[in-house]
């Protein structure tokens, strides 16, 4: 059943996806079983995504149906103890910026591969993201921007994490729109993402996850 789950999602078959989720938790399936196969299934998709197979519309279509997955078996993992995370990750679409769907998917493959993600949405100020830091303690930092002014933005809020006295504890990765390794020397960040799976790899390889 999972192995089916796995194939329906990497092949965009949502109605099938979805019934076979639905009918793993009737049947009293390990909520994780069918976590794990939608994160196996997501891995497939990123592959297939970097190999360009597939684009954007088929990973907003996989990020939908495991949305939706996610509700269903929520009320089952709730009664579960707490997954052990590998770390946490504070990711914003930076000042000035109000592009939200490359964040969202990074955010969202982030989630599904084992991090404690903070989203704090979009237009972030440099301060937000100082306070932030010093609340929530990531370990790593995703600044997203889609158009050139956020360049500067970027630079600047790498400049206010520096002055705050808190870079050297997290490490901060670039990604979206026009950005490129350039644009992260540009910033001051520690690496560029291309897209959501190169932003999972760095944040593993940052956290030491495996």
């Amino acid at each position: 059943m999972s192995k089916k789950l796995v194939n329906a999602i990497a092949d965009m078959k949502e109605e099938e996806a979805l019934n076979i989720a639905k009918k793993m938790v009737e049947d009293g399936s390990d909520p994780t079983a069918i976590v794990d196969a939608a994160r196996e299934a997501m891995d497939i998709v990123g592959q297939r995504y970097e190999k360009g197979e597939y684009f954007l519309p088929e990973l907003m279509l996989a990020g939908e149906m495991m949305a939706q997955i996610t509700e269903m078996i929520k009320p089952e993992l709730a009664k579960m103890p707490e997954v052990k995370r590998f770390g946490k990750v504070l990711i914003g679409t930076v000042e000035g910026d109000i592009h939200d769907i490359g964040k969202n998917i990074v955010t969202f493959m982030l989630d599904v591969n084992g991090f404690e993600v903070l989203d704090l949405g979009v237009d972030v100020p440099p301060q937000k993201f100082v306070e932030t830091i010093k609340k929530f303690k990531p370990q790593v930092i995703a600044l997203s921007g889609f158009l050139t002014l956020a360049f500067d933005a970027m630079k600047e809020t790498v400049g206010a994490i520096e002055a705050a006295g808190l870079r050297d504890d997290v490490q901060i990765m670039v990604g979206g729109g026009q950005v490129n390794e350039e644009i992260s020397k540009y910033a001051g960040a520690d690496a560029y993402g291309k897209d959501a799976m190169a932003g999972v790899t760095l944040a593993k390889k940052w956290t030491g996850a495996k």
